[in-house]
């Protein structure tokens, strides 16, 4: 890679710190498995004056659901559940759905969905099912009247899921694309089918085999100063402003459910760790993780016809394109760059969280990249096709 266009990229990331659009930034690029590109710069905390560090926690959110989606094909592997299973065999909660047809949120009109619920269907988030804080349909408003908003439930993970449950589909399952709970509901058939509280079985057979110490649904004992605290854009001056503090954030306290689809903290060390494995195919360290052609199949375009999400799925905000990415099994694919018009390789794989992380894995580059700030939205900045266009045109 060069290093004078890797200069670019420094420059055009620390001006968001400067100007103070971000509190900090943190990237890592790796190229044949070793890293050639690691700068941290700003603040993990404005408040208390404290700057980012080589083992900041950050809150990962949505860079949960990848790695949720690997325990439930290392099951797969095992022959313990089938894709076409259907969900209400391991929730009976899921029998019987209803899909919105219209009427208000108060008096919903609903009918029987006509197709059940599968694996699958949760893996790619074609479940029908959705998240409250999308705004964009009346089902968003039903699940905020029941309490499913962002980071809200008081509950464990078995209740939360049969109360998701108890609320109608956006749309029969198999039929659209939409983000949604899905991977909460997978982190629950994780739990039931192996007997296990689910931060335990991927502790056991995910975290634990990578050596990813510091990545759990909260901060670890002793290590609560590492936590960044988690900021938002100021309506007036698009300057961060702080939404949760470290030393108060919730994600210093055990959860009161484990959510596989954004419920967890991790680290650039840990998730680098994590991206070595999918670089590897599935192996780290001489450990298999998940198998070779089960990775190539998660990474491959699962939605129908080989259709993009842009065509697949509802428009939703965000600040990466739908065009041209499609999705597989708990991350998207790129499909056509020029569709995309963002820099980038066909087989990409890649996927965000919610306070403007990101990360991809390029095979055909040998690339990845881990990107980490705590601003939330993620789709108030482009920062996602920026540092693609820049550290594209490092590449030599």
């Amino acid at each position: 890679m060069s290093s004078a266009h890797l200069e670019h990229l420094t420059r055009h990331m620390h001006a968001y710190v400067d100007d103070g659009r971000l509190p900090g930034t943190y990237c890592l690029i790796a190229r044949r498995n070793k890293i050639v590109y690691l700068d941290t710069y700003g603040r993990r905390d404005i408040e208390n004056d404290l700057p980012v560090e080589t083992d900041t926690i950050y809150r990962f959110f949505s860079m949960s659901k990848p790695i949720t989606s690997i325990a439930v094909m290392q099951l797969c592997e095992q022959g313990r559940v089938k894709l076409t299973d259907p969900v209400e065999k391991y929730i009976p909660s899921f029998a019987d759905m209803q899909v919105f047809e219209g009427g208000s949120t108060t008096a919903p009109r609903l009918r029987p969905a006509k197709t059940k619920m599968n694996i699958h269907h949760l893996l790619t988030h074609m479940s029908g099912l959705t998240y409250g804080f999308m705004n964009a349909h009346s089902v968003d408003a039903i699940y905020r009247a029941n309490g499913f908003d962002f980071g809200v439930r008081h509950e464990g993970l078995g209740a939360t899921i049969d109360s998701l449950a108890s609320l109608p589909l956006m749309c029969d399952p198999g039929a659209e694309w939409n983000y949604s709970h899905s991977t909460d509901v997978l982190g629950r058939v994780v739990e039931v089918i192996s007997g296990q509280p689910f931060g335990e079985y991927l502790q056991d057979h995910v975290l634990g085999p990578l050596g990813m110490i510091d990545t759990a649904f909260r901060v670890r004992e002793g290590e609560s100063h590492r936590l960044a605290s988690n900021y938002f854009p100021h309506p007036r001056t698009n300057k961060a402003t702080l939404l949760d503090a470290a030393e108060t954030s919730p994600f210093q306290n055990e959860p009161a459910w484990e959510g596989g689809g954004g419920g967890l903290v991790s680290t650039m060390s840990d998730y680098h760790r994590f991206c070595l494995m999918l670089m590897n195919k599935g192996e780290l360290d001489g450990l298999r993780v998940i198998g070779r052609k089960t990775l190539e199949f998660m990474t491959s375009n699962h939605l129908p016809d080989g259709k993009d999400l842009e065509s697949s799925g509802t428009p939703l905000w965000s600040e990466t394109p739908y065009t041209g990415v499609g999705f597989g099994l708990g991350f998207s694919v790129q499909i056509d760059p020029a569709m995309t018009q963002v820099v980038s390789s066909p087989g990409e794989y890649a996927w965000g969280g919610a306070a403007s992380t990101a990360f991809w894995c390029d095979p055909a580059e040998e690339l990845h990249v881990i990107f980490l700030t705590q601003l939330l939205p993620s789709s108030h900045h482009p920062i996602r096709p920026e540092l693609k266009q820049l550290i594209y045109g490092a590449l030599c």
